[in-house]
């Protein structure tokens, strides 16, 4: 597998009254698409070290709603993400492509591959925020206006990429980051801000709290599972507490609920995989994928 692959382009395509952004890599050889969906408050460009290990594939990253340069507000529904992904891939014309998500985005796929089984011949799930069943039937609120998920408290102004590069460098979970993954989070993960002086992030605060704050809005995706017909694997990490980042968030019998499923359970690594060992994460992908 090679270790570089040349810049992508950007695409937008409109859907749900946004532009979704998506980089797109062609590819050198003719391998299936790949479409890769990110983590609550990071962006498609935090999978650029996987991306260049499959050059003989074309490859798709979405910056999900709300995210990278998809411009939004807060996110009151995980279902919408499900139908941005969906309008992506029918006006680019993709089905049968290998879907690669990550914690939300690993959600997401799921829920499109359930609503479209045209759109992925295989999915590789690492960590999806898919919980237990009693977790969507909880009667209590988990988080409200008036108590936001602690996202919200997010520094947002930065000076510069550098700026950002070195405050969060040395801080937990940031610090177990591999180097190169860890500086793509933070090159794209900021945009010019609206003050007009400086850097703030692309996903801004509010929007990150959003998204935790409605992880319970899809109580259908555990049905949902049980439609996808395709090779599934579910990539677990080691299981803490769910108020821990680095703990997975993941139904340990996922998988088995999976017509096709397939369970790794990965103890020694955290929530953030992909990005602790993105030569791990692609070495699994490819032997899933048969390469």
């Amino acid at each position: 597998m090679s270790a570089s692959r040349p810049a992508p382009l950007t695409r937008f395509y409109p859907t749900g009254g946004i532009d979704l952004a998506v980089h797109e890599w062609p590819s050198i050889g003719g391998g299936v698409p790949i479409v890769f969906a990110h983590a609550t408050g990071f962006h498609g460009r935090v999978w650029d070290a996987i991306i260049a290990r499959f050059p003989d594939h074309p490859a798709f990253a979405i910056d999900i709603r709300g995210h990278g340069q998809s411009r939004a507000g807060p996110i009151a529904d995980w279902r919408v993400l499900a139908n941005d992904v969906a309008d992506f891939l029918d006006q680019a014309g993709i089905a049968g492509a290998v879907g690669i998500g990550h914690s939300m985005g690993a959600h997401t796929l799921l829920q499109v591959a359930a609503d479209h089984p045209e759109a992925f011949s295989r999915l590789v799930l690492f960590d999806p925020v898919i919980l237990a069943p009693e977790y969507y039937t909880a009667a209590e609120t988990q988080f409200t206006a008036d108590n936001p998920h602690p996202a919200i408290r997010r520094k947002r102004d930065f000076a510069s990429v550098e700026a950002m590069i070195e405050r969060f460098a040395t801080r937990d979970p940031y610090d177990l980051f591999d180097r190169r993954v860890f500086e793509d989070y933070c090159r794209h993960g900021l945009v010019p801000a609206a003050s007009g002086e400086g850097l703030e992030l692309a996903c801004a605060p509010e929007v990150e709290a959003s998204v935790y704050g409605s992880s319970r809005s899809n109580g259908a995706i555990l049905e949902a599972a049980k439609r996808v017909a395709i090779p599934t694997l579910v990539v677990r990490a080691q299981m803490t507490n769910l108020s821990d980042f680095k703990s997975s968030p993941t139904w340990p019998q996922l998988a088995g609920i999976l017509p096709q499923g397939t369970d790794l359970y990965r103890p020694d690594m955290t929530h953030f995989h992909p990005f602790q060992d993105p030569e791990d994460a692609a070495r699994i992908i490819a032997e899933f994928i048969g390469e």
